[in-house]
């Protein structure tokens, strides 16, 4: 995709700096309510003492750690690297663009709620695809970015935690 589609999409929140605001804040927000509930989900498996606890651990862990290590090796190159277009948050990272961590990690925990409660997943699920409109229309993800990284957070997830 171009650059004009991008900037289609971010014009709105450059021109507008409350809007901006409430986008940056959805960003925040919808990133910690995860990093939040996936402890949380650990927590009432471990004090519950349920069987699920150790995939629900590992599953995640082991995933996160080789989306890690890809995103490495292939070193993709962030929107803002490539244009003359800043990115709508303070970021400065180099590379490490594909695949989308953060959405990675959104599926994956939702893939891991699923496992234990499916309706928390679909409204998991819903956030995601939330969250990866919005690291795009800030400008440090591609498209390409967040479909991979929605794409690999589900497909580990269902196959760590229904299928192995």
């Amino acid at each position: 995709m171009q650059k004009a589609f991008y900037d289609r999409l971010s014009r709105p929140f450059e021109e507008n700096e409350e809007k901006k605001k409430r986008l940056i804040a959805a960003n925040s927000v919808v990133t910690k309510a995860f990093y939040i509930a996936y402890p949380v989900l650990l927590v009432i498996l471990a004090l519950t003492r349920d069987d699920r606890f150790f995939r629900v651990l590992l599953v995640p862990l082991i995933s996160f750690v080789i989306v890690s290590v890809f995103r490495r090796v292939c070193g993709a190159r962030r929107p803002y690297e490539i244009w003359d277009a800043p990115p709508l948050i303070r970021k400065d990272t180099r590379g490490n663009s594909f695949p989308s961590r953060h959405v990675f990690s959104v599926f994956m925990i939702a893939m891991a709620a699923a496992y234990v409660c499916l309706p928390a997943a679909i409204a998991m699920i819903a956030a995601g695809v939330f969250l990866a409109a919005v690291r795009v229309i800030i400008r440090v993800h591609f498209v390409r970015d967040v479909v991979a990284g929605t794409l690999i957070g589900i497909g580990l997830g269902l196959l760590g935690f229904f299928v192995l």
